[in-house]
């Protein structure tokens, strides 16, 4: 790090204060890592293959041939770079370091290796091309591997969620229409209905059968024949390419063609050309069941994050969702936590939480608090944005209890890194800047409501170039070059070399704070109350309250470049008050007022006392 540099990081940290040494107050007493309740964690996703290199031998995953027959080419985005299961055991002592104490780990399912037309092919190092429901991707290591994983996050009292997809598998399904690997548009009821072959004056077929609006079997057994819209095959190579054997078969596919993303397409097109399945079908249904309920069985995992939930029909949720929870509690897992992917990028809380009335997801991922902190820190504010974030909590099916188990996150895998988005909005921002902003977010995703979930390498400044595959750097040393060239924030390094010390600033930050917020039940299970928010950068302010004894815990950021110096509101009976990080006022200025005052992209929390 240059000279230059450090001084700059150690004028952030001295700006932003890490927390203070935390007051002695814990959790309430449990028996056992199963006994916390969802939003008592904090969560650590990984994509397994950009993590860490356990095992070379199988970075080809037991394939032979060029990248195209393998998957494996460490120098390209798309492909497999042989990050395994055995290197993420390696290094779970670093994750629990980071203060995380639950595991999301990416797709572990064997995928078609490649996949994509000529000239546009890309691997499925991701896990979201599912060919095998029942086995880990070769690539990643064996079923063993993740057993291994389970058993030895859980020796150390850290869950592990599952990634998983019920929505499609691998693009294997072919249209004789269109042409191998050309893209079919959307072909919908209205021009193609289910009793006619190829559009309304076609062929009668399926007679009987009375649309996916009734899903019972007996209505089912008359959808025999899938032509109505396209007319689908298997190519012979991959007649049996998939497990279980059942979804080797068409009939269990809507076969309408490449999603549009709205109307009924949502649900019934193909994602990008995967093979969407009938989950309207009770077959289908009953089918995934059984797939996932044998993870929960065989592996006892603490959870699922589920991929592309929006796209699934209602009606599937209601089925699934209780049926897993009843499997999780046989299995001992009183609190088994179920969070889908609605990826709308909007403050519009209705989009999101929608799907936990009407879908009756239990949570899903919060990606409205993710607009609200990147429009703060950014200093691209939306107005109202906070009202709109904090009062929408009451849409959701359960309001706020819902609310408090929500995912948040300020970077991902799709949507991209925070650091990236700083850059792309501040292109003139200084290093220390970048990296005051960037420890504000985590000031605001650490203290909030919901379940903060770190993004891997966010704790070691990664930025990335934008969304999907470059947002995917390896934490072990890269050979990308469009990864390599991005210096990293808070550090003159790059992705060139491993990145698993414990010395960034920004994982002395989020250690720091993730045992802070563990340490105090107002800061995971309380409630929450707007104090001060204005639609220009300034201060924010929020109180969240014990709650056994309700005891007060202000939370004051100012995401503007200048001081600020106002009063902010408080309960009356909070007089005195303890700085948990940054600087607080040691009394109240007058019976529910303080004195609050921070730096340029400042923060403190403040624990009230009577």
């Amino acid at each position: 790090m240059s000279r230059r540099l450090r001084l700059g990081v150690l004028a952030a940290l001295a700006a932003v204060a890490l927390p203070t040494p935390i007051v002695a107050q814990t959790m309430p007493a449990q028996a056992s890592f199963r006994d916390r309740l969802p939003q008592d964690e904090v969560i650590y996703f990984l994509l397994p293959d950009r993590f860490e290199n356990g095992d070379p031998a199988n970075d080809r995953g037991g394939l032979s041939g060029d990248r195209l027959k393998t998957g494996y080419d460490p120098t390209a985005k798309g492909f497999y770079h042989g990050g395994d299961l055995k290197g993420l055991i390696r290094r779970l002592g670093y994750i629990q370091d980071l203060g995380a104490t639950a595991i999301w780990v990416g797709p572990i399912f064997r995928n078609k290796p490649v996949q994509g037309p000529p000239g546009q092919e890309s691997a499925g190092y991701h896990g979201y091309w599912i060919t095998d429901f029942t086995q880990v991707d070769p690539h990643l290591g064996s079923n063993a591997d993740f057993k291994a994983l389970v058993d030895a996050a859980h020796a150390r009292g850290m869950k592990v969620y599952m990634d998983i997809i019920a929505n499609h598998t691998a693009d294997v399904i072919q249209y004789r229409e269109c042409g191998v690997g050309s893209e079919c548009s959307y072909r919908s009821i209205a021009d193609y209905p289910f009793q006619r072959r190829g559009g309304p004056a076609g062929a009668a077929i399926n007679p009987g059968f009375l649309g996916e609006g009734v899903q019972t079997a007996d209505n089912f057994a008359k959808l025999t024949d899938p032509t109505f819209a396209y007319t689908p095959y298997v190519p012979a190579a991959e007649a049996t390419v998939k497990v279980p054997a059942w979804l080797n078969d068409v009939r269990w596919y809507h076969n309408r063609g490449n999603t549009t993303y709205y109307n009924e397409s949502a649900t019934l097109g193909d994602f990008s050309g995967l093979d969407d399945l009938d989950t309207e079908n009770p077959r289908v249904a009953q089918g995934m069941i059984d797939i996932f309920g044998d993870w929960i069985d065989r592996y006892g995992v603490d959870g699922f994050r589920i991929d592309t939930a929006r796209h699934v029909n209602p009606e599937f949720w209601a089925q699934f969702v209780p049926a897993m929870l009843a499997r999780a509690r046989a299995k001992g897992i009183p609190n088994f936590h179920i969070f889908g992917e609605v990826a709308y990028e909007t403050l519009d809380v209705g989009m999101l939480a929608r799907h936990t009335v009407i879908d009756k997801l239990p949570a899903v991922l919060d990606f409205a608090f993710r607009q609200a902190v990147l429009g703060a820190v950014t200093g691209k504010q939306e107005p109202g944005a906070w009202d709109k974030l904090m009062l929408g909590d009451a849409l959701y099916a359960h309001g706020f209890d819902t609310a408090s188990i929500l995912p948040t996150f300020v970077s991902n895998h799709d949507a991209g890194r925070l650091g990236f988005y700083i850059r792309k909005a501040l292109p003139g921002a200084s290093d220390e800047e970048q990296l005051k902003r960037e420890m504000l977010a985590n000031a605001m995703l650490l203290t909030w409501r919901g379940v903060p979930t770190i993004y891997a390498g966010d704790e070691q400044g990664f930025a990335g170039d934008g969304g999907d595959q470059d947002a995917r750097e390896d934490m072990f040393a890269s050979r990308v070059a469009v990864y390599n060239d991005n210096k990293l924030i808070g550090s003159d390094t790059t992705t060139a070399t491993a990145h698993f010390g414990e010395d960034h600033p920004l994982f002395k930050q989020i250690a720091s704070l993730a045992r802070l917020r563990l340490s105090h039940p107002a800061l995971t299970r309380g409630r929450l109350v707007l104090r001060a928010r204005g639609d220009t950068p300034g201060l924010v302010a929020v109180s969240r309250f014990d709650p056994t004894t309700d005891a007060e815990t202000l939370l004051v950021f100012n995401t503007s470049g200048e001081t600020v110096t106002r009063q902010v509101q408080v309960e009356v009976a909070s007089t005195a008050f303890t700085a948990l990080a940054g600087s607080c006022a040691a009394m109240a200025s007058a019976p529910g007022s303080v004195t609050i005052s921070l730096p340029a992209f400042g923060y403190a929390i403040c624990e009230a006392h009577k």
